[in-house]
């Protein structure tokens, strides 16, 4: 299993209101630099928020819901400094409620 860590927000919050492509797209440019493989995933409607144990914090999640999940957790941190309004969590994946850390839902 790996740890992913993770933003979520409403879907409009991140993809319209908040600059987060400008964002994402800077981080891509800054790993294809150092030679370093994409962490990091926008999904729209995740479906990871379906999870029991992740009930708490998607409960406070306007729907529908997009997320940035990464495995690693300096960048989440970095994204929840620079979006503020934002719910942050972890989760481990593949696992019984969780097979797809990045399926979005139907």
């Amino acid at each position: 299993m790996t740890t992913h860590h993770f933003i979520a927000a409403s879907e409009a919050f991140l993809t319209v209101e908040e600059p987060l492509e400008e964002v994402l797209r800077e981080r891509v440019r800054h790993y294809g630099e150092q030679g370093k493989a994409i962490d990091f995933w926008l999904v729209k409607r995740p479906a990871f928020l379906e999870a029991p144990e992740l009930e708490p914090i998607a409960s406070a999640i306007p729907r529908p819901a997009a997320a940035v999940v990464s495995t690693d957790e300096k960048f989440i941190t970095f994204l929840k400094l620079r979006l503020e309004f934002v719910a942050t969590g972890r989760f481990e994946a593949p696992s019984a409620s969780i097979p797809d850390a990045l399926a979005g839902a139907a």
